[in-house]
Protein backbone atom coordinates (compact mmCIF):
# COMPACT_ATOMS: atom_id res chain seq x y z
CA UNK A 1 0.00 0.00 0.00
CA UNK A 2 1.53 3.50 -0.87
CA UNK A 3 1.45 6.08 1.85
CA UNK A 4 -1.34 8.02 2.98
CA UNK A 5 -1.47 11.68 3.32
CA UNK A 6 -5.21 12.10 4.08
CA UNK A 7 -6.70 10.55 7.47
CA UNK A 8 -8.18 7.03 7.32
CA UNK A 9 -11.63 6.21 8.49
CA UNK A 10 -11.30 3.58 11.58
CA UNK A 11 -13.21 0.64 8.96
CA UNK A 12 -11.05 2.41 5.91
CA UNK A 13 -7.73 1.52 8.63
CA UNK A 14 -8.55 -1.67 9.84
CA UNK A 15 -9.36 -3.07 6.58
CA UNK A 16 -6.04 -1.73 4.96
CA UNK A 17 -4.57 -3.39 8.17
CA UNK A 18 -5.83 -7.09 7.86
CA UNK A 19 -5.32 -6.73 3.85
CA UNK A 20 -1.51 -6.28 4.61
CA UNK A 21 -1.24 -8.58 8.01
CA UNK A 22 -0.26 -11.63 7.11
CA UNK A 23 -0.50 -15.03 10.09
CA UNK A 24 2.47 -16.38 12.17
CA UNK A 25 2.40 -19.08 10.20
CA UNK A 26 5.15 -21.57 12.05
CA UNK A 27 3.76 -24.04 15.03
CA UNK A 28 4.52 -26.19 17.45
CA UNK A 29 2.90 -29.03 19.17
CA UNK A 30 1.75 -28.80 23.11
CA UNK A 31 -0.26 -30.28 25.41
CA UNK A 32 -3.81 -29.66 25.74
CA UNK A 33 -3.20 -28.18 29.56
CA UNK A 34 -0.88 -25.48 28.08
CA UNK A 35 -3.40 -24.77 25.03
CA UNK A 36 -5.30 -22.38 26.64
CA UNK A 37 -5.78 -19.16 24.29
CA UNK A 38 -3.32 -20.33 22.14
CA UNK A 39 -4.76 -20.61 18.15
CA UNK A 40 -5.26 -24.07 16.51
CA UNK A 41 -3.02 -24.04 13.22
CA UNK A 42 -5.08 -27.45 12.32
CA UNK A 43 -8.24 -29.11 12.37
CA UNK A 44 -8.18 -31.37 15.87
CA UNK A 45 -10.64 -34.64 15.52
CA UNK A 46 -12.09 -36.37 18.16
CA UNK A 47 -10.41 -39.92 19.55
CA UNK A 48 -13.67 -41.35 20.38
CA UNK A 49 -17.02 -40.69 20.64
CA UNK A 50 -19.14 -39.13 23.21
CA UNK A 51 -20.71 -41.09 24.88
CA UNK A 52 -18.33 -43.33 23.88
CA UNK A 53 -20.98 -46.09 24.88
CA UNK A 54 -24.86 -46.19 25.80
CA UNK A 55 -25.32 -44.41 28.57
CA UNK A 56 -28.55 -43.43 30.80
CA UNK A 57 -29.41 -39.88 30.75
CA UNK A 58 -31.41 -40.59 33.83
CA UNK A 59 -31.72 -42.16 37.12
CA UNK A 60 -33.86 -45.03 37.11
CA UNK A 61 -34.06 -49.06 36.16
CA UNK A 62 -32.76 -50.37 33.32
CA UNK A 63 -35.01 -52.90 31.14
CA UNK A 64 -36.49 -54.18 27.58
CA UNK A 65 -39.20 -52.42 26.26
CA UNK A 66 -41.33 -54.72 25.22
CA UNK A 67 -41.20 -55.90 28.77
CA UNK A 68 -43.04 -53.34 29.74
CA UNK A 69 -46.52 -54.03 28.04
CA UNK A 70 -46.65 -57.92 29.77
CA UNK A 71 -45.08 -57.32 32.89
CA UNK A 72 -46.04 -55.29 36.00
CA UNK A 73 -43.33 -56.56 38.30
CA UNK A 74 -39.56 -56.60 37.53
CA UNK A 75 -36.42 -58.62 39.10
CA UNK A 76 -33.75 -56.46 39.77
CA UNK A 77 -30.82 -58.33 38.76
CA UNK A 78 -28.14 -55.97 39.40
CA UNK A 79 -26.95 -52.02 39.26
CA UNK A 80 -25.00 -50.42 37.15
CA UNK A 81 -23.34 -47.08 38.48
CA UNK A 82 -20.95 -43.89 36.33
CA UNK A 83 -17.23 -46.14 36.05
CA UNK A 84 -18.84 -49.02 37.56
CA UNK A 85 -21.27 -50.81 34.95
CA UNK A 86 -23.15 -53.61 35.14
CA UNK A 87 -21.90 -56.82 33.12
CA UNK A 88 -24.65 -58.95 32.61
CA UNK A 89 -27.44 -58.99 30.32
CA UNK A 90 -31.28 -57.86 30.70
CA UNK A 91 -33.77 -60.28 29.69
CA UNK A 92 -37.45 -61.02 29.92
CA UNK A 93 -38.58 -59.46 33.65
CA UNK A 94 -35.57 -58.17 34.50
CA UNK A 95 -34.09 -54.49 34.68
CA UNK A 96 -31.07 -53.36 36.50
CA UNK A 97 -30.50 -50.05 38.74
CA UNK A 98 -29.24 -47.47 37.11
CA UNK A 99 -27.63 -43.88 37.38
CA UNK A 100 -27.00 -41.24 35.25
CA UNK A 101 -24.00 -41.05 32.91
CA UNK A 102 -23.77 -45.18 33.73
CA UNK A 103 -23.53 -47.88 31.08
CA UNK A 104 -26.68 -49.53 29.98
CA UNK A 105 -26.51 -52.96 30.45
CA UNK A 106 -26.65 -55.29 27.04
CA UNK A 107 -30.63 -56.31 26.11
CA UNK A 108 -32.17 -52.89 27.75
CA UNK A 109 -33.33 -50.46 25.69
CA UNK A 110 -34.88 -48.29 28.04
CA UNK A 111 -34.59 -46.29 31.59
CA UNK A 112 -37.95 -46.05 33.46
CA UNK A 113 -37.70 -43.60 35.67
CA UNK A 114 -37.37 -43.58 39.46
CA UNK A 115 -40.16 -41.48 40.08
CA UNK A 116 -41.91 -43.93 38.33
CA UNK A 117 -41.15 -46.73 40.80
CA UNK A 118 -44.70 -47.66 42.91
CA UNK A 119 -42.94 -50.59 44.74
CA UNK A 120 -39.83 -51.99 45.84
CA UNK A 121 -39.67 -54.79 47.35
CA UNK A 122 -36.95 -57.33 48.48
CA UNK A 123 -38.24 -61.37 48.88
CA UNK A 124 -37.41 -63.81 51.40
CA UNK A 125 -34.71 -65.01 49.60
CA UNK A 126 -32.98 -61.29 49.22
CA UNK A 127 -34.06 -60.49 45.87
CA UNK A 128 -35.24 -57.33 45.01
CA UNK A 129 -38.41 -56.47 43.08
CA UNK A 130 -39.87 -53.37 41.56
CA UNK A 131 -43.05 -52.39 39.87
CA UNK A 132 -43.86 -49.03 38.26
CA UNK A 133 -46.51 -47.11 37.78
CA UNK A 134 -48.47 -47.24 34.57
CA UNK A 135 -47.34 -44.89 32.73
CA UNK A 136 -46.30 -44.48 28.93
CA UNK A 137 -42.75 -42.99 28.59
CA UNK A 138 -41.74 -40.36 26.76
CA UNK A 139 -38.77 -41.36 25.70
CA UNK A 140 -36.02 -44.20 26.04
CA UNK A 141 -33.50 -41.94 28.12
CA UNK A 142 -30.56 -43.50 26.48
CA UNK A 143 -27.86 -41.41 24.87
CA UNK A 144 -26.60 -43.51 22.21
CA UNK A 145 -22.66 -43.67 20.96
CA UNK A 146 -21.80 -40.64 19.55
CA UNK A 147 -24.67 -38.85 20.75
CA UNK A 148 -22.86 -36.10 21.64
CA UNK A 149 -19.71 -36.01 19.08
CA UNK A 150 -19.11 -38.61 16.82
CA UNK A 151 -15.90 -40.86 16.35
CA UNK A 152 -13.18 -38.42 14.26
CA UNK A 153 -15.76 -35.42 14.00
CA UNK A 154 -13.44 -32.10 13.58
CA UNK A 155 -13.80 -29.96 16.27
CA UNK A 156 -11.46 -27.40 15.79
CA UNK A 157 -10.40 -25.72 12.74
CA UNK A 158 -7.52 -24.01 11.78
CA UNK A 159 -7.60 -20.28 13.71
CA UNK A 160 -9.67 -21.38 16.58
CA UNK A 161 -9.08 -19.70 19.64
CA UNK A 162 -8.68 -22.40 22.11
CA UNK A 163 -11.26 -21.09 25.16
CA UNK A 164 -11.68 -23.40 28.13
CA UNK A 165 -14.96 -24.50 27.27
CA UNK A 166 -13.14 -25.60 23.83
CA UNK A 167 -10.56 -27.13 25.46
CA UNK A 168 -13.07 -28.96 28.15
CA UNK A 169 -14.67 -30.43 24.73
CA UNK A 170 -11.87 -31.45 23.54
CA UNK A 171 -10.20 -33.47 26.92
CA UNK A 172 -13.44 -35.37 26.71
CA UNK A 173 -13.01 -36.50 23.55
CA UNK A 174 -9.72 -37.68 24.21
CA UNK A 175 -7.26 -34.96 22.61
CA UNK A 176 -4.37 -34.78 24.69
CA UNK A 177 -2.31 -32.37 22.44
CA UNK A 178 -2.38 -30.41 19.30
CA UNK A 179 -0.80 -27.77 17.45
CA UNK A 180 -0.90 -24.45 17.88
CA UNK A 181 0.44 -21.52 16.37
CA UNK A 182 3.64 -20.05 17.49
CA UNK A 183 3.36 -16.64 19.58
CA UNK A 184 4.63 -13.82 17.29
CA UNK A 185 7.19 -11.61 19.63
CA UNK A 186 5.88 -7.96 20.48
CA UNK A 187 7.84 -4.98 21.36
CA UNK A 188 6.80 -2.13 23.27
CA UNK A 189 7.91 1.03 23.38
CA UNK A 190 7.41 4.49 24.93
CA UNK A 191 8.76 7.23 23.69
CA UNK A 192 9.89 10.97 25.62
CA UNK A 193 12.10 12.56 27.68
CA UNK A 194 9.93 13.04 30.37
CA UNK A 195 8.82 10.22 30.99
CA UNK A 196 10.04 7.90 34.01
CA UNK A 197 9.36 4.55 35.79
CA UNK A 198 6.37 4.12 37.48
CA UNK A 199 7.45 3.32 41.61
CA UNK A 200 10.09 6.22 40.94
CA UNK A 201 9.20 8.41 44.17
CA UNK A 202 7.28 11.48 43.61
CA UNK A 203 9.74 13.77 45.03
CA UNK A 204 12.19 11.99 42.43
CA UNK A 205 10.14 13.03 39.95
CA UNK A 206 11.78 16.93 38.31
CA UNK A 207 9.69 19.55 37.38
CA UNK A 208 8.00 18.36 33.99
CA UNK A 209 8.46 14.75 33.89
CA UNK A 210 5.88 12.03 34.58
CA UNK A 211 4.94 8.97 34.73
CA UNK A 212 5.32 6.16 31.88
CA UNK A 213 1.86 4.53 32.33
CA UNK A 214 1.30 3.54 28.71
CA UNK A 215 3.99 1.12 27.94
CA UNK A 216 2.37 -0.53 31.13
CA UNK A 217 -1.10 -0.32 30.15
CA UNK A 218 0.04 -1.63 26.57
CA UNK A 219 1.48 -4.73 27.97
CA UNK A 220 -1.71 -5.38 30.75
CA UNK A 221 -4.16 -4.75 27.63
CA UNK A 222 -2.30 -7.36 25.40
CA UNK A 223 -0.88 -9.89 28.08
CA UNK A 224 -3.85 -12.26 27.54
CA UNK A 225 -3.06 -12.89 23.86
CA UNK A 226 -1.17 -15.97 22.56
CA UNK A 227 2.25 -13.65 22.14
CA UNK A 228 5.46 -13.10 23.50
CA UNK A 229 5.61 -9.58 24.85
CA UNK A 230 8.59 -8.01 25.44
CA UNK A 231 9.79 -4.61 27.31
CA UNK A 232 11.78 -2.62 25.43
CA UNK A 233 13.75 0.39 26.74
CA UNK A 234 12.18 3.91 26.42
CA UNK A 235 12.88 6.10 23.18
CA UNK A 236 14.42 9.27 24.13
CA UNK A 237 13.77 12.41 22.03
CA UNK A 238 16.62 12.15 19.59
CA UNK A 239 15.72 10.80 15.79
CA UNK A 240 19.21 9.14 15.47
CA UNK A 241 18.78 7.03 18.68
CA UNK A 242 15.16 6.53 17.94
CA UNK A 243 16.40 4.87 14.29
CA UNK A 244 18.86 2.49 15.84
CA UNK A 245 16.04 1.30 18.93
CA UNK A 246 14.21 0.52 16.14
CA UNK A 247 16.12 -1.14 13.54
CA UNK A 248 17.79 -3.19 16.49
CA UNK A 249 14.12 -4.33 17.54
CA UNK A 250 12.75 -4.87 14.06
CA UNK A 251 15.32 -7.99 13.96
CA UNK A 252 13.92 -9.53 17.24
CA UNK A 253 10.04 -9.30 17.09
CA UNK A 254 7.15 -9.25 14.85
CA UNK A 255 5.84 -6.16 15.63
CA UNK A 256 6.93 -3.48 17.59
CA UNK A 257 4.66 -0.93 19.55
CA UNK A 258 5.57 2.90 20.29
CA UNK A 259 3.03 5.41 22.23
CA UNK A 260 4.23 9.07 21.46
CA UNK A 261 6.12 10.92 18.89
CA UNK A 262 3.97 10.22 16.27
CA UNK A 263 2.49 14.02 15.53
CA UNK A 264 3.97 16.84 14.04
CA UNK A 265 6.23 18.48 16.96
CA UNK A 266 9.64 19.37 16.34
CA UNK A 267 10.58 15.73 18.61
CA UNK A 268 8.53 13.66 17.18
CA UNK A 269 10.51 10.45 14.98
CA UNK A 270 9.01 7.47 15.03
CA UNK A 271 6.55 7.87 11.82
CA UNK A 272 9.68 9.28 9.75
CA UNK A 273 11.50 6.45 11.48
CA UNK A 274 9.24 3.84 9.86
CA UNK A 275 9.67 5.64 6.78
CA UNK A 276 13.43 6.03 6.47
CA UNK A 277 14.04 2.32 8.02
CA UNK A 278 11.21 0.58 5.64
CA UNK A 279 7.35 1.48 4.54
CA UNK A 280 4.78 3.78 6.25
CA UNK A 281 1.30 2.56 4.83
CA UNK A 282 -0.52 5.17 6.52
CA UNK A 283 0.13 7.91 9.52
CA UNK A 284 -3.17 10.29 10.45
CA UNK A 285 -6.45 8.42 11.15
CA UNK A 286 -10.63 10.68 10.88
CA UNK A 287 -10.43 9.29 14.72
CA UNK A 288 -11.13 11.54 18.07
CA UNK A 289 -8.97 10.34 20.29
CA UNK A 290 -6.14 9.05 18.10
CA UNK A 291 -5.57 11.17 15.15
CA UNK A 292 -1.78 10.90 14.58
CA UNK A 293 -0.91 7.20 14.58
CA UNK A 294 1.63 5.39 12.14
CA UNK A 295 1.12 1.96 10.65
CA UNK A 296 4.37 0.72 8.52
CA UNK A 297 7.08 -1.90 8.59
CA UNK A 298 10.75 -2.17 8.94
CA UNK A 299 11.79 -5.61 7.10
CA UNK A 300 9.15 -8.41 8.24
CA UNK A 301 8.21 -6.60 11.25
CA UNK A 302 5.33 -4.93 11.29
CA UNK A 303 5.25 -1.34 13.01
CA UNK A 304 2.52 0.62 14.96
CA UNK A 305 2.95 4.33 16.32
CA UNK A 306 0.56 5.33 18.43
CA UNK A 307 -0.41 8.40 20.06
CA UNK A 308 1.14 9.59 23.41
CA UNK A 309 -2.02 11.00 25.19
CA UNK A 310 -3.28 8.02 27.64
CA UNK A 311 -6.75 7.55 26.20
CA UNK A 312 -5.62 7.91 22.41
CA UNK A 313 -3.13 5.04 23.30
CA UNK A 314 -6.29 3.43 25.05
CA UNK A 315 -8.84 3.52 22.10
CA UNK A 316 -6.52 3.09 19.17
CA UNK A 317 -5.02 -0.24 20.73
CA UNK A 318 -8.51 -1.47 21.48
CA UNK A 319 -10.00 -0.84 17.83
CA UNK A 320 -6.75 -1.23 16.07
CA UNK A 321 -4.05 -3.03 17.76
CA UNK A 322 -5.68 -6.05 19.43
CA UNK A 323 -7.52 -6.90 16.78
CA UNK A 324 -4.22 -6.57 13.80
CA UNK A 325 -2.44 -9.27 16.65
CA UNK A 326 -5.62 -11.69 16.09
CA UNK A 327 -4.44 -11.61 12.69
CA UNK A 328 -0.87 -12.03 13.73
CA UNK A 329 -1.51 -14.75 15.83
CA UNK A 330 -3.55 -16.84 12.90
CA UNK A 331 -7.34 -15.59 14.00
CA UNK A 332 -9.83 -13.94 12.08
CA UNK A 333 -10.21 -10.35 14.19
CA UNK A 334 -14.04 -10.08 15.03
CA UNK A 335 -16.46 -7.22 13.51
CA UNK A 336 -16.88 -3.95 15.70
CA UNK A 337 -20.03 -5.42 17.55
CA UNK A 338 -22.66 -2.06 17.37
CA UNK A 339 -25.42 -2.06 19.82
CA UNK A 340 -28.10 0.91 19.59
CA UNK A 341 -28.43 2.50 23.29
CA UNK A 342 -30.14 5.66 24.11
CA UNK A 343 -27.70 9.12 25.41
CA UNK A 344 -29.16 9.55 28.99
CA UNK A 345 -26.13 12.73 28.92
CA UNK A 346 -26.05 14.98 26.50
CA UNK A 347 -22.85 15.14 24.14
CA UNK A 348 -20.58 17.75 22.30
CA UNK A 349 -19.21 16.67 19.06
CA UNK A 350 -17.59 18.82 16.15
CA UNK A 351 -18.31 17.39 12.62
CA UNK A 352 -15.18 16.05 10.96
CA UNK A 353 -13.76 13.28 13.01
CA UNK A 354 -15.76 10.11 14.25
CA UNK A 355 -15.59 10.03 18.59
CA UNK A 356 -15.46 7.51 20.29
CA UNK A 357 -16.61 8.59 24.43
CA UNK A 358 -15.80 6.38 27.01
CA UNK A 359 -19.56 5.71 28.43
CA UNK A 360 -21.56 3.80 31.16
CA UNK A 361 -24.09 1.90 29.93
CA UNK A 362 -27.39 0.34 31.80
CA UNK A 363 -30.53 -1.02 31.03
CA UNK A 364 -33.28 1.83 30.14
CA UNK A 365 -34.82 2.65 33.80
CA UNK A 366 -37.68 4.74 32.31
CA UNK A 367 -39.20 2.01 29.99
CA UNK A 368 -37.43 -1.32 31.18
CA UNK A 369 -36.41 -2.38 27.62
CA UNK A 370 -33.18 -1.57 25.59
CA UNK A 371 -29.74 0.54 26.77
CA UNK A 372 -28.95 3.94 27.92
CA UNK A 373 -25.97 5.35 27.97
CA UNK A 374 -24.14 8.46 29.72
CA UNK A 375 -20.24 9.58 29.29
CA UNK A 376 -18.03 9.75 31.86
CA UNK A 377 -17.41 13.73 31.84
CA UNK A 378 -14.69 16.04 30.35
CA UNK A 379 -13.29 13.34 27.46
CA UNK A 380 -9.94 15.25 27.30
CA UNK A 381 -7.67 12.87 25.50
CA UNK A 382 -5.33 13.29 28.43
CA UNK A 383 -7.86 11.98 31.00
CA UNK A 384 -7.47 8.60 32.06
CA UNK A 385 -9.51 8.78 34.83
CA UNK A 386 -12.53 9.08 32.06
CA UNK A 387 -12.05 5.08 31.67
CA UNK A 388 -12.86 4.86 35.79
CA UNK A 389 -16.01 2.78 35.77
CA UNK A 390 -16.27 2.81 31.74
CA UNK A 391 -17.73 -0.16 30.22
CA UNK A 392 -18.52 1.18 26.49
CA UNK A 393 -17.42 3.29 24.10
CA UNK A 394 -19.89 5.79 22.74
CA UNK A 395 -19.56 5.90 19.00
CA UNK A 396 -20.60 9.57 17.34
CA UNK A 397 -20.29 9.54 13.66
CA UNK A 398 -18.07 11.99 11.98
CA UNK A 399 -20.92 14.38 10.35
CA UNK A 400 -22.68 14.72 13.74
CA UNK A 401 -23.27 17.92 15.54
CA UNK A 402 -24.06 18.08 19.56
CA UNK A 403 -26.45 15.28 20.58
CA UNK A 404 -28.81 15.75 23.00
CA UNK A 405 -30.46 13.45 25.66
CA UNK A 406 -32.66 10.63 23.84
CA UNK A 407 -30.46 10.85 20.99
CA UNK A 408 -29.73 7.39 19.54
CA UNK A 409 -25.79 6.29 19.60
CA UNK A 410 -23.86 2.83 18.87
CA UNK A 411 -21.65 1.67 21.66
CA UNK A 412 -18.99 -1.07 21.49
CA UNK A 413 -18.64 -2.99 24.68
CA UNK A 414 -15.14 -2.75 26.40
CA UNK A 415 -15.55 -6.37 27.80
CA UNK A 416 -16.22 -7.08 23.41
CA UNK A 417 -13.21 -5.16 22.44
CA UNK A 418 -10.87 -6.42 25.32
CA UNK A 419 -10.97 -9.99 24.17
Amino acid sequence: MNEHSQPMDLEEARDALFAQLVPHSASECISLTQAQGRIAAEAVRAQLPLPPFPASAMDGYALRQQDTSNHETFRVVGQSLAGHPYLGSIHAGECARIFTGAVVPDGADLIVLQEQVAELTTDQNGEKNVRFMPHEADEDYIRPVGNDVELGQQMTQPGDRLSPLLLGALAAAGVSELNVYQRPKVGIFSSGDELRNPGTPPEALALGQIYDSNSFTLASLLRHLPIDLITLDRLPDDPDAVEEALAEASRRCDMLITSGGVSVGDADFIGATIARLGELSFWRLNLKPGKPLAFGNIGDCWVFGLPGNPVSTIVTCLLLVMPSLHVLCGTVPKPLLRIPATLASPVSHHPGRAEYQRGIYSQNASSGSGLSVKHTGDQGSNRLSTFSGANCLIEIPEDSGDLAVGAGVNILLLSDLLT
